[in-house]
């Protein structure tokens, strides 16, 4: 983590320091006055409901090294302050000039569904090969960027930095602080829909990622996509595209898919890559980590090895062995219409002859949500699935159209209901998965299984 002087800051951004402290030490950075620890950097916000300059002076007393505070705030405390005239982007300047500092490579991931599954993927191929540290959690927006390189050691040789958006210039801020030299766009699908109109907006603003791009750096992108295709062509940077189509830089062929794993090859190249985790949708997030590991000198077989033995982060097709429920698959940290598919899909080919689908709202679809739901209920014909289960109003319209494909359909006002059914009609040879947005809380109802 971030380990300097105030004087160095004062060299970085723009602030007024006492002469005094110039000397003080902070390391690390917290936003959370309740969470302070030795010697952080302390960064208060001033929000529409609470203040955090109210938290400096206790800040202080616990600990922290110095705090920001904004010059047009009253009552300062007297300290280790750092004036800034506003502190998000004193954070944000600090930021790019301390990733200039480290000077690490970077590679920036952006995309409607698959960003932490392949931010993972990238860090298990390079991790071996390099120093490498990567956002945490779902710090990918203009506040959690800067503190994720804020975070980095000086000895980090690779950030990988998640950038999130819900709106048109939001990845453009990320990528022109980060400056990548590496950008990929895993996908572009429904995610946003209600603020950015339709697919060719939210494609227009994940693009906004090669912005930041360095001249010589490298775009990555999902070839398969129309869209994307489009735009590309209007930057000048070296491209790869990735896909199923055989137009691709990078075409991928899926040999073997079962609850065991995936294999599959690259160019109808002899290597078989061995992924142990479910979902052939993974496929192609390992390829751009593939990508990424080759451009940076990774060996072949070092590549091979440390995808055989990837672990994800918990909620992304994260499988749960019971003795009494059978298997479980967490897919629930987050949905889409595009991803739901894939889980469909993922569920279609697994071995289990008793298969139950748990499917929850899509948010933030807008004016599309009843259409698009509608459509991954027509999707679910001839997908072998046995039982599906909704819950929310905009996932009963899948249950109405699914019901002619599929012979249990059930729609529940509450998760205490579905978890009930299910304690009732699982066995230990079941498979269940569980898909809907974040703010559906799936993951409640298998907690009360395992």
């Amino acid at each position: 983590m971030m380990n300097i002087k105030l004087r160095k800051i004062k060299e970085w951004i723009n602030c007024d320091i006492q002469e005094e402290y110039l000397d003080h030490v902070v390391q690390g950075t917290c936003i959370d006055s309740r969470k302070i620890e030795q010697s952080n950097l302390f960064i208060p916000f001033k929000g529409e409901n609470v203040d955090g300059h109210r938290f400096v002076n206790q800040t202080l007393e616990n600990g922290a090294g110095a705090s920001f505070w904004q010059k047009d705030i009253p009552n300062p405390p007297k300290g280790p302050i750092i004036f800034v005239d506003n502190t998000l982007e004193a954070l944000q300047e600090l930021a790019k000039s301390y990733l200039k500092y480290v000077n690490p490579k970077v590679v920036a991931i952006t995309g409607s569904n698959g960003k932490t599954t392949t931010k993972d993927m990238v860090e298990c191929v390079l991790r071996e090969s390099f120093k490498v540290k990567k956002t945490q959690g779902n710090y990918n927006n203009e506040i959690g960027c800067p503190l994720t390189i804020l975070d980095l050691d000086e000895d980090t040789e690779v950030s990988i930095l998640e950038m999130g958006m819900s709106g048109f210039g939001e990845i453009r801020e990320l990528t022109l602080l980060a400056e990548p030299d590496i950008a990929i766009i895993t996908n572009i699908g429904e995610s946003h829909m209600q603020d950015l109109g339709s697919r060719e907006g939210i494609a227009k603003a994940k693009f906004e990622i090669t912005e930041g791009l360095n001249d010589d750096g490298l775009f990555i992108y999902d070839g398969d996509e129309p869209l994307l295709k489009s735009l590309e062509s209007s930057i000048n940077n070296a491209k790869v595209s990735v896909g199923i189509n055989d137009d691709n830089d990078v075409m991928i062929k899926t040999n073997q898919s079962s609850s065991n794993g995936i294999n599959f090859q690259l160019n109808n190249s002899n290597i078989i890559y061995h992924l142990n985790i479910l979902g052939e949708h993974n496929v192609k997030n390992a390829t751009y980590a593939i990508q990424v590991a080759k451009q940076f000198g990774v060996t072949e077989d070092v590549i091979q090895s440390t995808l055989d033995n990837l672990v994800l982060t918990d909620m992304r097709m994260q499988r749960i062995e019971t003795n009494q429920y059978g298997l479980l698959i967490n897919d629930a940290y987050n949905a889409s219409p595009t991803s739901m598919k894939a889980a469909i899909d993922t569920l279609h080919i697994m071995e289990q002859d008793d298969k139950t689908l748990v499917l929850a709202d899509v948010l933030e679809l807008g004016d599309m949500s009843k259409d698009m739901h509608r459509q991954v209920g027509y999707y679910l014909e001839d997908k072998h699935i046995q039982t599906l289960i909704t819950f929310g109003d905009e996932a009963a319209h899948i249950s109405k159209i699914a019901s002619a494909y599929i012979k249990n359909v059930y729609h529940f006002e509450s998760k205490e209901e579905i978890a009930d059914y299910l304690k009732t009609n699982l066995n230990d040879d079941s498979v269940t998965l569980f898909k809907g947005s974040r703010g559906m809380s799936l993951e409640t109802i298998i907690n009360s299984l395992i």
